[in-house]
């Protein structure tokens, strides 16, 4: 497939490091009385003009130079370049800006991050090519995502909160009268639908945080039974992981399937860290007779990261009663919201919460004002308007940004 063309040479201490690559160090490095071997492996978790902190394998943040690491793989770098030269060629299509999360929830603190995202229109020329060009734009330090329209409007379509949210926050902007267009016309994009994609979308994460928590408490145990037996097959292991964690399945071999999955789920992030020095259930034995097993509960799992699911039931059933958005959190709700986000209420509890939230949810859809379904021929009357305004800039040789070559992807 014909895609945006890549550099033929790349500098690998110039190329952009998007949050989450996993990089190497190039230099030896002190820390207190620790010394840091070059070669080290870690995870971009942070960064500023000057310098990007490292999360290494062992969890240690480290600060270094950007020109001290490199992407420990060719196709990382190439993604970075490839993403970087989108955002720096289309940032200027955007017709649409909203600053979301935290802050516009009203549930910010000192250490909120200021995001945002918005929606671009991709110039005329880049949709007739061979080329497949971007439809998602992310800068570099992950606080910024802009969807091209037609990717905008189908997850608006399925009532997607963050596509919702970008719409109807009361910080949404347009940038260009296309943008305008969007505003006036996203009453079309409302319907029940809300009902699941919040609603028991938050339930249905909750359930499988509760379920991954349970898992990840036996790690210890898992870890042990590895060192005990060596030769244990990932099938005996996953056996006794069902019994120990009780998991609950419709049958016995769906049972196992979950175990074996989170089996699978604890090697690949011990991978992904550095950990184990191949992504198999062999490596793992290999860990566990280390002795140096990390049992620290993924971030993923901590209680504070569920309180974004509370968030969205609560909308929804304000949203289906009043007939009205209203994102951000007042009141009780913001005190119990704030108090999750500080991991102050453990995960049961906020399951608990959330489940005795949905009644009223239930209720509000049954007696809710909003349309059953979205208004998709509204929708797809404004798809169209903006195409033909895209064409009508195009043809009136108003700027637009080059199109990139077609090239040959290699295999």
């Amino acid at each position: 497939m014909a895609k945006l063309a890549t550099l033929d040479t790349l500098d690998r201490t110039r190329v952009p490091l998007p949050i989450g690559t996993r990089v190497t160090t190039r230099i030896e490095r002190l820390l207190g009385e620790r010394r840091i071997p070059q070669g080290a492996v870690g995870r971009v978790v942070a960064q500023d003009e000057d310098s990007v902190e490292v999360e290494l394998a062992d969890g240690t943040l480290v600060r270094y130079l950007r020109t001290d690491l490199v992407p420990t793989k060719l196709g990382q770098m190439r993604f970075a370049v490839r993403r970087e030269t989108a955002w720096q060629a289309l940032l200027p299509c955007a017709v649409l800006e909203t600053q979301v999360g935290s802050h516009a929830w009203g549930l910010a603190d000192e250490s909120s991050d200021v995001d945002r995202r918005g929606i671009f229109v991709l110039p005329f020329g880049w949709t007739i090519s061979l080329v497949e060009p971007p439809r998602e734009l992310v800068s570099t330090d992950g606080s910024a995502t802009y969807w091209e329209i037609d990717k905008a409007i189908r997850q608006a379509l399925r009532a997607d909160p963050n596509t919702l949210e970008t719409l109807f926050l009361p910080s949404a902007q347009s940038l260009d009268p296309m943008g305008e267009w969007l505003l006036e016309a996203r009453d079309a994009f409302v319907s029940q639908d809300i009902y699941g994609s919040f609603g028991r979308y938050a339930i249905s994460q909750l359930e499988k945080l509760r379920q991954s928590l349970r898992l990840a408490e036996h790690r210890e145990s898992v870890l042990t039974w590895l060192r005990e037996e060596p030769m244990a097959s990932l099938d005996r292991i996953a056996e006794r992981l069902a019994e120990r964690a009780r998991i609950e399945a419709p049958s016995e071999r769906d049972r196992l399937l979950r175990a074996k999955s989170y089996l699978k789920q604890l090697y690949g992030s011990l991978y992904d860290r550095g950990l184990l020095a191949a992504r198999d259930f062999t490596a793992l034995v290999r860990y566990a007779q280390t002795g140096e097993a990390d049992l620290e509960i993924p971030r993923q799992l901590r209680p504070k990261n569920a309180y974004n699911l509370v968030r969205l039931i609560a909308t929804a059933t304000a949203w289906l009663e009043s007939g009205t958005p209203r994102f951000e959190m007042r009141g009780a709700v913001r005190d119990r919201l704030l108090a999750i986000k500080r991991g102050e209420v453990p995960l049961d509890d906020i399951i608990a919460e959330a489940e005795a939230m949905m009644p009223a949810l239930d209720a509000a859809r049954a007696k809710t004002a909003l349309p059953r379904r979205p208004d998709v021929t509204r929708v797809d009357e404004l798809l169209r308007r903006v195409r033909s305004e895209a064409a009508r800039r195009h043809f009136a040789g108003d700027p637009a940004p080059p199109m990139p070559l077609a090239h040959e992807e290699e295999e």
